[in-house]
């Protein structure tokens, strides 16, 4: 149902378009009271045209984010919120991926000091950051988690 809204939004535009050309033609060309009739009929299509595009795209499923509209409404391109989310994005993504990081190399030290201390613990250690542990060693461990 979506594609036939869009394609009959897409045709309402184009009479929009032709619409708003035929008046800039007529306005070029005018002539006084005789071209006057010709253009009131033109602005009453292009109003009809208009009209016609609101109500249909009034119904198609679109989501646009309030920061957006507030920019454009504040004069300001949108391009620029969307470059300053993708770069945020960015940023939080680095953060992230240093925490993990930071997170990876004490799970390894740690398991380090714990096999140096209580060397009989080493094949679980190990078990436990190759993540071959499965649920059943964990519930025999006492250590399952609740899902």
């Amino acid at each position: 149902m979506a594609p036939v809204q869009l394609d009959s939004v897409d045709d309402q535009l184009k009479n929009v378009i032709q619409d708003l050309f035929e008046i800039q033609s007529a306005v070029h060309g005018y002539l006084g009271p005789e071209t006057q009739q010709q253009l009131i009929r033109k602005i009453s299509q292009l109003s009809n045209s208009l009209s016609s595009l609101s109500s249909t795209s009034s119904t198609l499923p679109t989501q646009i984010p309030p920061e957006i509209i507030e920019y454009v409404e504040d004069g300001r391109n949108p391009d620029i919120y969307t470059r300053e989310f993708v770069e945020l994005a960015q940023k939080q993504n680095q953060y992230l991926k240093g925490k993990s990081e930071a997170f990876a190399g004490f799970r390894d030290v740690l398991a380090e000091e714990i096999v140096k201390a209580i060397p009989e613990l080493k094949e679980e250690v190990e078990k436990r950051i190759e993540g071959r542990e499965t649920r059943e060693d964990m519930k025999e461990n006492g250590e399952a988690k609740a899902t």
